[in-house]
């Protein structure tokens, strides 16, 4: 097994073809079809389906690939760093549950970066894709929260997809509002007081399991609930319904507006708080790129400003 042939693997699954892998590689297609013919013989694993519209990954493909592209990454780093003379892009990506403070240390850490020599993305997604993003190395770095309710059935999916997940902060649940929320003046807001407004939520695809959910206190009963599945449509929500969510506390109002208010949770017997502990998935055993460390560094320089000035409140 060669390299080589390793990224010869990875186009085919980008692009969905042999014929447009072959022309994306320079090569001809019976080279590229005798060479992965090659390494699934090595393997002893089919890697490929072979059908009218291209082809498709068997499981065993899928896990070998996403192996691979680990590995793969790491030795284009070496290569970039120790080798190459060239001014290669690089790529960087992450994905995140819609945080605004995870997209504002992105745009922090692009700022010190020649955009036109790096291919950057950062998405906002499903709490399942951050997982898988990572886990296949689509994403070097994913960003997500981990509570009591939810840390057992996420540890297991961490070690199915073998990432890895690192403490960055923790915080108690906020209830986030319009700033002309009828109960926009009290100092904290209890769970019987949200009874009578929608409790927004972001949409989790198909695993709709509340064990995915992004917004703290997912196990409680709430009586009306809306989901939606972007930031911008959950503030417009907010703004028209009179509606909630519950989150960190730690709102970039850069980002979001400076319409919109976190106000402390207030528990009560029957409706404790819950600590979300924040933190980043990376691949295990994996190198972060310097792009990398250095969106970790903003990460936790903004998010430890953000919590002195709760406290402070």
């Amino acid at each position: 097994m060669t390299f080589q042939q390793i990224n010869y693997a990875l186009t085919i699954a980008d692009v969905g073809s042999m014929n447009k892998a072959a022309e994306k590689l320079f090569i001809s297609q019976p080279t590229l079809s005798s060479s992965i013919k090659e390494l699934e013989n090595e393997l002893e694993i089919t890697i490929f389906i072979r059908n009218s519209k291209g082809v498709s990954l068997t499981p065993e493909g899928s896990d070998f690939l996403s192996n691979a592209r680990q590995v793969y990454q790491q030795y284009q780093l070496l290569k970039d760093r120790y080798v190459s003379k060239e001014d290669l892009t690089k790529t960087f990506s992450v994905s995140t549950q819609h945080y605004s403070f995870a997209t504002k240390a992105f745009v922090e850490t692009v700022k010190h970066y020649d955009t036109a020599k790096y291919q950057l993305a950062i998405r906002e997604t499903k709490t399942m894709h951050v997982i898988e993003d990572v886990g296949n190395s689509r994403s070097e770095i994913g960003i997500l929260y981990l509570s009591s309710f939810n840390r057992k059935y996420l540890s297991k999916l961490f070690d199915s997809y073998d990432v890895v997940f690192h403490h960055l902060t923790e915080c108690n649940a906020y209830v986030y509002i319009y700033k002309d929320h009828p109960l926009a003046k009290k100092e904290s807001i209890s769970f019987f007081e949200l009874l009578d407004y929608p409790c927004l939520s972001f949409e989790q695809g198909s695993v709709d399991s509340m064990y995915l959910a992004e917004e703290i206190l997912g196990d409680s009963e709430y009586r009306r609930t809306i989901k939606t599945n972007d930031r911008a449509t959950m503030l417009n929500l907010m703004v028209g319904l009179n509606a909630y969510t519950l989150c960190s506390g730690i709102i970039c109002e850069e980002l979001n507006g400076s319409d919109y208010l976190a106000i402390p949770y207030q528990a009560d017997e029957s409706n404790p708080n819950s600590i979300m502990e924040i933190g980043y998935l990376t691949k295990r055993h994996s190198i972060l790129s310097d792009i990398g460390m250095e969106y970790i560094n903003q990460l936790r320089k903004y998010l430890a400003n953000e919590k002195n000035k709760l406290s402070d409140q």
